[in-house]
C-alpha cells in the first residue's frame, strides 16, 4: 500500500511530466508520469532503482544515468508513461554496501562475489511500492522498460500485467567499465542479454 503526499509539474529535456510523491510505509517513493495512464494497456513504464553514484556523479562503472535518460526519452516520444524511482541503491543494501563493495571489485571480484563475501545478498531490492504505485495510477498494463528478469518475476508476482518488455539499450562499447558490469549480471542471471544490453 502506498499513500500520495503530494503531487505538481515537472519540466524536464524530455518534456513535461507530472512528479508524485508516494509513502509506503517505510520510505518515500518518486513516480514521474507523462499523459493520461489510467485504465490504458501497454503503457511505458520504468521502475528505477536510485544510484548516488551515477545520478549525482556521473559514474562510469553503471548504467544507471543514462537508462534514466532513455526511458525518458523513449516515454516523450510515445507521450505517455511512467518512471517509478525507488531508493534501492546498492541494489537494494544502501550506498555503504556499494562502496566496500568497489574494495573487493577492485581486486578482481564481481559486484555480486564482492556483496556475497561481505555477508550481503546479491540482491535485495524488491517491487512492492512500484506495483502498488502502478495500481495507484490505474494503469492496466505496461509495458515493462527493462532487461531484468527479476523485476518481470517481482511485478508480476505482484499482480501487475506486463504486457510485454522492452531493453533499455545502451551500447556496452560506450565505455570499457560496462564490459565486466553486464557480463557480471549476465551470469548472474540478473540481465537478459540484447545486442546492445542495459
Amino acid at each position: 500500500m502506498v499513500v500520495r503526499l503530494a503531487e505538481g509539474p515537472l519540466q524536464t529535456r524530455f518534456g513535461t511530466f507530472t512528479e508524485l510523491l508516494y509513502y509506503d510505509g517505510q520510505r518515500e517513493c518518486l513516480a514521474i508520469v507523462m499523459g493520461d495512464v489510467r485504465g490504458r494497456d501497454h503503457v511505458l513504464c520504468r521502475v528505477h532503482s536510485h544510484c548516488v553514484s551515477a545520478h549525482l556523479f556521473n559514474s562510469l562503472e553503471c548504467d544507471c544515468r543514462e537508462q534514466m535518460e532513455i526511458a525518458q526519452a523513449m516515454i516523450e516520444q510515445e507521450g505517455a508513461g511512467v518512471i517509478i524511482w525507488l531508493d534501492q541503491d546498492g541494489r537494494g543494501h544502501g550506498h555503504m554496501a556499494l562502496l566496500r563493495s568497489r574494495a573487493l571489485q577492485a581486486q578482481g571480484l564481481s559486484q555480486t562475489e564482492a556483496y556475497i563475501q561481505l555477508g550481503y545478498t546479491a540482491d535485495a531490492r524488491h517491487y512492492t511500492s512500484a506495483a502498488a504505485i502502478l495500481q495507484e495510477l490505474g494503469v492496466a498494463s505496461v509495458l515493462l522498460l527493462t532487461n531484468s528478469p527479476n523485476k518481470i518475476q517481482h511485478l508480476r508476482q505482484a499482480g501487475i500485467h506486463i504486457a510485454a518488455t522492452r531493453p533499455v539499450a545502451l551500447d556496452r562499447d560506450v565505455h570499457t567499465h560496462l564490459h565486466r558490469f553486464y557480463d557480471d549480471k549476465i551470469a548472474q542471471g540478473h540481465h537478459i542479454p540484447t545486442q546492445h544490453p542495459a
